[in-house]
């Protein structure tokens, strides 16, 4: 079968379009998603509120949306940390607490075993895609409205 060349850029633009439906499809894996906001941002993010979703967490996904993310949800306050085993997309780590003040925040490498701990203990952890808090300029003390109350 011959194929024009008039038409290859069509085909990379097809196959881009499905790729990122495909990368979409595996971050809305069937867990309840929730709005927060930080100044002028909204950050649709995934509840792991359960043993098991957070045992998960985002492990095995290839790709996420800009302005989404995973919010984990603890019941105890403690030292919650954090590794990134079987997880493939390289991520941020906002530890928060209780009044929403983002406690400290790390960047964690794709397929490694470091530890990633808050420096005090948090209900909340917020993942999102890598440096997503620094390139706008979020830092520790910043507000994520929108936290589920526990």
């Amino acid at each position: 079968m011959h194929t024009s060349s008039k038409f290859l850029p069509h085909l990379f633009t097809l196959v881009l379009l499905i790729s990122s439906c495909h990368s979409f499809a595996q971050v809305n894996a069937g867990l309840p998603s929730i709005e927060l906001k930080t100044g002028i941002y909204r950050i649709q993010a995934e509840l792991a509120d359960t043993p098991k979703a957070r045992e998960v967490g985002l492990m095995n996904r290839t790709g996420m949306p800009t302005n989404s993310g995973m919010l984990f949800i603890f019941e105890q306050k403690a030292g919650h940390c954090f590794w990134m085993n079987n997880t493939k997309i390289p991520l941020s780590i906002a530890f928060i607490a209780d009044d929403g003040k983002i406690v400290n925040i790390d960047e964690m490498q794709a397929e490694t075993t470091n530890n990633h701990c808050p420096t005090a203990a948090i209900r909340y952890a917020l993942e999102m895609n890598k440096q997503w808090f620094s390139e706008r300029v979020i830092t520790p003390g910043t507000v994520i409205h929108g936290l589920p109350k526990r």
